[in-house]
């Protein structure tokens, strides 16, 4: 498998290369050819450049994309998010952005419920308020107006809620929840919630429903047990898996896939946590979220076995991190994982 390297800022590079270690531990190393490209804060510093089209087309060139963070102090806020993270969301089609809440055993969260954790969001990747429709009046003056707009597609909608049906269809539980807030969101919402009723017709072995996301974060606190797959746009995607990420341990833990389905293009594989430049370079940053990223890669991509070993590496490694087990480097967890994957 062929597969592009952007660590990118702060931690990047140091949890992606531990998700690297794992990954030859886990497949044979001659299936692994890895590209490193540099992008982010330190090439758009040097050179102005964010993600030339010459790199964007070497990386479509590509079986999958693992990468890091970006988000440096140096770059104004957004600048790199944008021109890097989302413009490979959207050059790619990586309309199905999948992040999933899981709390595995040993490990301390805010919750007060003993109900298991296992959601998967599918949030859509390519539409709603990140796609930059709008524009500011009047800047820097008292009468400023600064407007964003969320654009929602009957194609758009349609293809990220089928593909959570076929992912709920295909779980113990076979429920699937559409979150919205359809009450307030006439417009938006009436198109979720109409192309919702439609596709659940074709997923007769699907428990269908439907939850306001203020309520939906209000129960992922008290009652998580209510969900299974959850659906929804882009923007609610985003704050629902920021909540699910710090009731299942932290954002250290939190693994995300921005997926093209029909692989016409790579998909690319991401831990949540952002740079923490603070703590770049001191071999502190957990890269368990990265290890995790690098197990939904192998998953996408037909290795289902290799996703497994992955995956329970890092359940065994996660239930034994007591006293000094949790103070090691960086390096040092990948080493834990990656022996317990090669064992």
């Amino acid at each position: 498998m062929r597969i592009a390297v952007i660590g990118g800022d702060g931690i990047g590079p140091e949890v992606i290369g531990e998700a690297i270690k794992v990954l030859r531990a886990t497949v044979a190393d001659a299936a692994i050819e890895t590209t490193t490209y540099d992008l982010g804060a330190q090439r758009y510093t040097r050179t102005g450049e964010i993600l030339p089209d010459s790199v964007l087309a070497e990386l479509a060139a590509q079986d999958a994309i693992l990468l890091g963070a970006v988000g440096d102090p140096t770059v104004p806020s957004g600048v790199l998010e944008r021109g890097l993270v989302l413009r490979l969301r959207f050059e790619f089609d990586q309309y199905v952005n999948l992040r999933p809440v899981r709390l595995f055993p040993g490990i301390g969260s805010p919750l007060t419920v003993t109900a298991p954790l296992d959601i998967l969001v599918v949030r859509e990747g390519t539409e709603g308020a990140y796609i930059e429709a709008g524009g500011i009046l009047r800047k820097g003056t008292p009468a400023e107006i600064a407007m964003e707009e969320s654009i929602n597609t009957a194609f758009g909608v349609g293809r990220v809620t089928r593909h959570a049906f076929a992912a709920a269809a295909a779980r113990p539980r076979r429920k699937l929840t559409l979150v919205h807030k359809t009450n307030i969101l006439a417009h938006a919402g009436d198109l979720w919630r109409r192309t919702f009723e439609a596709i659940a017709a074709d997923f007769g072995d699907v428990a269908a429903d439907y939850c306001h996301v203020d309520a939906a974060l209000a129960y992922l606190v008290t009652q998580p047990d209510l969900f299974d797959v959850i659906v929804t746009d882009n923007l609610f995607g985003d704050v629902l898996t920021a909540l699910g990420a710090a009731i299942g341990g932290g954002i250290g833990l939190a693994a995300s896939a921005s997926i093209n389905p029909e692989r016409t293009a790579p998909s690319t594989f991401e831990p949540v946590h952002g740079s923490a430049p603070d703590i770049a370079g001191k071999q502190k940053a957990d890269p368990t979220a990265a290890i995790m990223s690098a197990a939904m890669l192998c998953d996408h991509l037909g290795m289902t076995s290799e996703a497994s070993r992955i995956e329970q590496a890092v359940a065994e490694d996660l239930l034994e991190r007591q006293g000094e087990w949790a103070a090691r480097s960086t390096a040092e967890v990948g080493d834990d994982i990656a022996e317990r994957v090669s064992g």
